[in-house]
């Protein structure tokens, strides 16, 4: 692919917007639901729990949070007015009864207040933060005391073999993402690293792994 069309790509992933959006959000649900469903089995979701996701696109994954007890609450934030809608329309009930809101955010920037969440979650969004000290210490900020935290992502040596990933990701492996949360306030408690079925990336099959790091805020 030429450049100008890696950086497309590479746009969309970080924010879909426009007529490709919904395809784009599809696409992710496809090739990352092995990852989202492992962060979220590793979640340890309870009943009555507040919890926070950074970056959950059009929301496929929600129910799968609430279907653990009628108590669990759900707040969904991402940087896509197009992924927002989606998820509204895509979980209308549960937004209906009180169980889930979305809204557009900056994950450098979040709107709530301090201690607020029981457990914050987010997937495939950390190569975009373009400050992550000042990300981390904001999901630092609006967790409760003892609240864990969960990241997913592609480690390095899986991403690097995507072309788009020139363009704007920074990529990371275990050692750099555990480096980071002691720095914000956080104990790393597991960083779990686990292959999942290979991708075709230019008509090639590669290897593709999926990194679960779970931190928690002393309390």
């Amino acid at each position: 692919m030429d450049p100008n069309t890696l950086k497309q790509i590479a746009a969309q992933l970080r924010k879909p917007e426009g007529e490709m959006a919904a395809q784009v959000g599809e696409k992710m649900n496809e090739g990352n639901r092995l990852l989202n469903l492992r962060t979220i089995g590793r979640l340890s979701v309870s009943s009555g729990d507040h919890i926070l996701e950074i970056g959950m696109g059009n929301g496929s994954f929600v129910p799968v949070i609430l279907s653990v007890a009628p108590t669990v609450r759900y707040t969904g934030c991402d940087y896509s007015p197009e992924m927002v809608g989606q998820a509204l329309a895509r979980n209308q009930v549960a937004v209906e009864n009180g169980r889930a809101r979305f809204l557009v955010g900056d994950a450098g920037s979040l709107p709530f207040p301090e201690s607020h969440f029981d457990k914050v979650l987010t997937v495939n969004t950390i190569y975009f933060w373009e400050q992550p000290e000042a990300v981390l210490a904001g999901l630092y900020r609006v967790l409760k005391p003892g609240g864990t935290l969960l990241i997913g992502l592609r480690p390095k040596a899986s991403m690097q073999h995507y072309p788009f990933v020139s363009y704007g990701f920074r990529l990371y492996d275990a050692g750099e993402v555990t480096r980071l949360l002691p720095a914000a306030g956080f104990r790393v408690l597991s960083t779990e690293e686990e292959q999942e079925p290979d991708q075709e990336i230019g008509g090639q099959p590669v290897r593709v792994d999926g990194l679960v790091a779970v931190a928690q805020k002393p309390g």
